[in-house]
């Protein structure tokens, strides 16, 4: 576990696996942490060293006056990066974190290897869903996150998993309970206010495109919209609804690393 101290704060992270493998960077989906890639570490760990972050706003790490932007959310990977003297890495983010990957792949190419963009899309909503919810969490606080969480269940998991797997489901979801109003809320605007349909084509890196079947937020047709503008991209897709990386488990370990070992 680490800190890496920016302007504003400090940056929370964990750094795990065997030196001197390639390094891989998870970022987390709005309202999770780090340790929402914890099914995935026994797998990533084996052949990476795997660098996880709080994103700004998130769980240990800094929660700065919002809204935020993707364009900031990414270059505090870049300063991550940085400040542990990482040339390059492969890159695999989920939802949010997938939105950052995909301004890293259009900003930053010669940072990354390849790039993994997850239950995402190259434009999230409209600003009449997320204001109102932006609007709510700023107003009543904590009693929003905990209704915000009870609420993420449907969404977040098919209506099977959440029953076979009511441990795992809670674990998750009392991470967004736990997230700072002011960062959530801040962290939904930068969402809000990304688009990167007109962009996608200058993502030059090899990218991996994972949907959900049953992914409600970011539906398997925002995952085709990415996989064909990006050249050369790959796709794949899973029973799961929004958070693939929790719901598939092993498989969708085993596809991110056959991709970024290929």
């Amino acid at each position: 576990m680490g800190l890496v101290k920016l302007a504003e704060g400090d940056l929370h992270y964990q750094l795990e696996g065997p030196e001197g493998a390639p390094v891989l960077v998870l970022s987390n989906s709005l309202g999770t942490d780090l340790h929402m890639w914890d099914p995935q570490m026994p797998a990533f760990t084996r052949h990476f060293r795997v660098l996880r972050m709080d994103t700004r706003g998130h769980g240990r790490s800094l929660v700065s006056a919002g809204p935020y932007s993707i364009e900031q959310l990414g270059r505090d990977v870049l300063a991550l990066l940085d400040a542990l003297d990482i040339q390059r890495a492969h890159f695999c983010g989920l939802s949010m974190g997938g939105m950052i990957g995909q301004w890293l792949g259009i900003n930053a190419g010669a940072r990354l290897h390849k790039l993994v963009l997850c239950n995402t899309a190259a434009k999230i909503g409209d600003p009449s869903g997320w204001n109102p919810r932006i609007e709510t969490v700023l107003r009543d606080g904590q009693a929003a996150m905990l209704a915000l969480r009870d609420a993420s269940i449907e969404r977040w998991f098919t209506p099977d998993y959440s029953a076979a797997h009511p441990d795992q489901v809670t674990q998750i979801t009392d991470m967004l309970a736990a997230t700072s109003p002011q960062g959530y809320a801040a962290n939904c605007a930068a969402v809000r206010d990304a688009d990167f349909r007109q962009q996608l084509g200058a993502i030059q890196v090899p990218t991996l495109v994972i949907s959900g079947s049953d992914d409600a937020v970011t539906p398997p047709s925002g995952g085709h919209f990415i996989q064909q503008r990006v050249v050369g991209a790959e796709y794949a897709e899973f029973y799961a609804a929004h958070l693939s990386n929790v719901q598939s488990g092993d498989a969708f370990s085993e596809r991110v690393v056959d991709f970024l070992l290929a």
